[in-house]
C-alpha cells in the first residue's frame, strides 16, 4: 500500500502542473486559509509578495470510504471561454493524475472538480496568487 501523504503531495504537483499547462489558465488560486498561513509565516523583511506555490491551488484527498482520490483545482483564468478552459483543466488534470497513479501501479478512481475563482483582466497583477506576474 502506498503512503497516502506522500502520494497526496505528489498528486498536488502533478495536478498543478497539468492545470497550469492548459491555455487560458492564468494562475491557481490558493484557499483563504493557505493565503493567511503564507502571510502569517512570512517575515517583515520579505521583499517578495506573499506568494504561494502553485500546488496551494490544488487539494487532493481521499473520500471517507477510501475509494480513489478527489482532486480540487482552483483556477484564475485569463479572458476567454471559461467553460471550455475549465473543461480542459478537468480533462488534463484527470489524465495526468491517472497516468501518475498508473506509473505507481496504483490504479484508482479519480474525481476532479474545477472551480473558477475569477477571470483576470490583462492588467491584473494580484500579489499572493501563484503564477501571476512577470
Amino acid at each position: 500500500m502506498m503512503d497516502a501523504i506522500r502520494t497526496s503531495t505528489q498528486l498536488l504537483g502533478v495536478a498543478a502542473e497539468a492545470a497550469l499547462a492548459v491555455p487560458g489558465v492564468a494562475a491557481l488560486q490558493p484557499r483563504l486559509a493557505q493565503l493567511l498561513a503564507a502571510v502569517a509565516t512570512s517575515s517583515r523583511t520579505d521583499t517578495a509578495p506573499h506568494g504561494t506555490s502553485p500546488e496551494a491551488g490544488v487539494r487532493a484527498d481521499r473520500p471517507p470510504d477510501g475509494s480513489g482520490w478527489r482532486i480540487e483545482v482552483r483556477c484564475v483564468l485569463a479572458e476567454g471561454r471559461a467553460l471550455d478552459i475549465a473543461r480542459d483543466v478537468h480533462d488534463q488534470v484527470g489524465a495526468a493524475v491517472i497516468s501518475h497513479l498508473a506509473a505507481l501501479d496504483a490504479l484508482e478512481r479519480v474525481t476532479v472538480a474545477v472551480t473558477v475563482t475569477r477571470i483576470a483582466s490583462p492588467h491584473d497583477e494580484t500579489p499572493g496568487i501563484a503564477g501571476q506576474g512577470t
